[in-house]
């Protein structure tokens, strides 16, 4: 009798970019989900152009499908946090097909290494894209874990960001301004949305 059980692997691509057509591996793990491509697509025609050069920053990475695509398209340095172990692996063999001299994982709970990521952006200075897309189902009851990431985004300063994007379940309603930060658009696609907050006054 086998002690692992073996864990299905899917893929998917690189949407755009210096990275264009590169695939990504995404362990089919309950708490990791890849964001689709109609998803990652619009995010990235909203943002066009304004990701050169800026920081990047993936909280709930999985396997890191949003932040590779922001590195293939031009963003300075890109960071991730993922906590499950085996989407983590796959993370760091995704970096390794782009720019690992670009990219930053961080292993462990996001929720705990978020302000250690946020003070790194912090000193570099200029401003950062935070991409939030917390697990829909976890042990801890879903309310909870989405208090949670708006306190987290609490902490950004209006200063460090440039544009913060959380996917989340269609059928929750996002507050309307998070600290700092105001709703300025809001996107769906089918059980998830897109919901999109800037600096207040910057809409």
């Amino acid at each position: 009798m086998k002690n692992k059980e073996k864990i299905k692997l899917f893929t998917t691509t690189i949407i755009a970019g210096e990275y264009k057509g590169k695939r990504i591996e995404i362990p089919d793990i309950s708490t990791t989900r890849s964001s689709k491509s109609i998803l990652r697509e619009s995010f990235f025609n909203t943002i066009q152009f304004e990701i050169i050069d800026r920081n990047f920053v993936e909280v709930f990475a999985g396997s890191g499908s949003v932040g590779l695509e922001a590195l293939s398209r031009g963003a300075a340095q890109c960071y991730f946090m993922e906590y499950n172990k085996v989407a983590f692996r796959s993370l760091e063999k995704n970096i390794k097909q782009t720019d690992p001299s670009r990219c930053h994982a961080f292993f462990g709970d996001s929720f705990e290494k978020f302000s250690t990521v946020y003070e790194m952006v912090k000193r570099q200075g200029g401003r950062t894209y935070f991409y939030f897309d917390p697990p829909f189902s976890t042990r801890d009851g879903m309310d909870e874990i989405y208090d949670k990431t708006i306190a987290l985004i609490e902490q950004i300063e209006a200063d460090v960001c440039e544009m913060v994007a959380v996917e989340h379940m269609t059928n929750l309603t996002m507050p309307e301004t998070i600290g700092a930060l105001e709703k300025v658009k809001k996107k769906k696609f089918g059980r998830s949305t897109l919901s999109y907050y800037k600096p207040k006054g910057e809409a």
